[in-house]
């Protein structure tokens, strides 16, 4: 049951939306994204208030301990990663809800103390049998993971809600699969498929940039822009992940959610509101417009890094990797370039790029406007002018910045690019929470317009899966340095349509 204060007003946007009373239950507490993600994310939201007294967190782990030692794990991942300052009161209310149970997914017994442990945590701290189930778990183990939610004490019924990190299956047969799975278990309203891209402040600002302003939507379709870039690049490799990443591949990894979710927040038509449903709609029909280029041996680009210098520093190879075949065709650069046949972006290309090993990480969205149909100055007062952009930064440096032709000072009329930048760092007072932040707390509210519904999982697959069957026929992905842009085919790729790649 969702608690609501009677006495608040909701036009009142000083007082921050607050979790009712529930506990959290983290499977695979031993990785990396529990201990440096979403541990300090709970303690962050407990520093801000936004978490009831009662809150729990339980962990499930095939490890030996007991509840003490899940509680000192838990506060040096708070010590080490959490956003804002430690506080030995908010540490010390947050701890006496920490439990662990031990036991893996096969072993009934574990699931059977897991259960007596939250009925313990409902008696004890008031939770009122609400739970919240963090699953980095095989697919096969979902139905096992939760039963069917009993009735409460006082006639309704608590919530259960689950949530899943990507990826969302390796193609559209895994995802209709995983999707039918997790159905049967839960009502669509109650999974949340984090993309933790659409937690970030500047994603959202999409949205508030095109809808809230009036000038930049009348020059947001095919009558002004060129065409649109979206990249996210990263200047490290694969590290210790080996074993996800061999077979899976850049475009898998990050083109078929993060990058396919930025260009529907991009090419969407205005919701009729912000809620779940008018947003996810919207979101929809892009997906469901987008289309692949005909030919795609000229439409896409693929490749793995091989040795080279990154800042300095000597790197191998993707194929010299620890854990990766030496005869692998597995991408760490991928490329491509899609329509969105919508009387909005029809004609209107993007480019959607990612990579490991590349100059630097970075993600963003670029706008690159027409060029003005006529220029009263001569050729080389405008030789320096290039064409109008809005780029929208997600990281690092998260902000917007405009780029247009001025005249430089002097005698001479020359005209060249100058930007107009915002950045949040030096435009608000606050710091932008972290994305797990935000994720997991509309998770603990119920609140679902950032998670990504099947749908849409499923229309993103419907793109991706020609492509992977195309390069999986066509051999090895190219070449390319390490500390480099991405393959020559890329680049190959914008020369064949005039253009060119924004400079990473």
């Amino acid at each position: 049951m969702s608690l609501s204060n009677p006495l608040r007003d909701p036009r009142d946007r000083r007082i921050p939306r607050v979790a009712g009373p529930c506990v959290l239950v983290l499977f695979g507490v031993t990785g990396d994204l529990s201990r440096k993600k979403l541990m300090p994310a709970v303690y962050d939201l407990a520093n801000r208030g936004l978490l009831p007294p009662g809150f729990s967190l339980v962990g499930f782990a095939r490890r030996d301990w007991e509840h003490e030692d899940f509680a000192q794990v838990t506060h040096d991942a708070v010590k080490e990663h959490a956003r804002t300052p430690f506080n030995d009161t908010v540490w010390q209310q947050l701890s006496e809800g920490i439990r662990f149970v031990p036991g893996d997914f096969a072993d009934d017994e574990a699931f059977d103390r897991l259960a007596e442990t939250v009925a313990e945590l409902d008696a004890e701290r008031g939770t009122g049998g609400n739970y919240a189930f963090y699953l980095s778990v095989p697919p096969k183990f979902f139905p096992t993971v939760v039963a069917d939610p009993p009735q409460g004490p006082d006639g309704h019924k608590p919530w259960r809600r689950v949530v899943i990190e990507k990826p969302f299956g390796h193609d559209l047969a895994s995802a209709r699969e995983l999707n039918e799975i997790v159905n049967s278990v839960f009502g669509s309203d109650s999974v949340f498929r984090i993309d933790h891209y659409l937690g970030k402040e500047t994603v959202q600002n999409i949205l508030a940039l095109r809808f809230a302003n009036t000038m930049y939507e009348p020059i947001w379709n095919r009558g002004y822009v060129d065409h649109v870039q979206i990249t996210m690049a990263e200047d490290i490799g694969i590290g210790g992940r080996a074993g996800y990443y061999d077979g899976i591949g850049a475009a898998r990894d990050v083109i078929q959610n993060h990058l396919m979710q930025l260009l529907a927040l991009t090419a969407m038509e205005e919701p009729v509101s912000f809620d779940a449903r008018s947003l996810r709609g919207e979101k929809e029909k892009v997906l469901s417009a987008v289309r692949l280029p005909e030919d795609l041996a000229t439409g896409t680009a693929r490749g793995q890094y091989a040795a080279g210098w990154q800042g300095g520093i000597e790197v191998p190879g993707f194929l010299e990797e620890d854990g990766i075949a030496p005869d692998s065709h597995t991408e760490t650069y991928a490329a491509i370039r899609l329509g969105v046949d919508t009387r909005r972006w029809a004609g209107v290309p993007f480019y959607l790029r990612t990579g490991k090993r590349l100059p630097r990480r970075m993600t963003e969205i670029a706008l690159l406007f027409q060029r003005a149909p006529h220029l009263p100055f001569s050729a080389t007062d405008t030789k320096e002018l290039g064409q109008n952009a809005l780029v929208i930064r997600v990281q690092p440096d998260e902000g917007v910045t405009v780029r247009f032709g001025s005249k430089v000072p002097g005698s001479a009329m020359e005209v060249r690019d100058v930007n107009m930048d915002f950045a949040y760092g030096e435009s608000f007072t606050e710091n932008s929470p972290e994305a797990y932040e935000r994720l997991l707390l509309d998770v603990l509210i119920g609140d679902p317009p950032l998670f990504p519904r099947h749908q849409e999982v499923e229309l993103s697959w419907e793109v991706l899966d020609p492509v992977e069957e195309f390069w999986a026929e066509h051999g090895k992905p190219e070449q390319y340095p390490a500390g480099s842009a991405g393959p020559p085919g890329a680049d190959a790729l914008m020369a064949r349509d005039g253009r060119a790649w924004r400079r990473l």
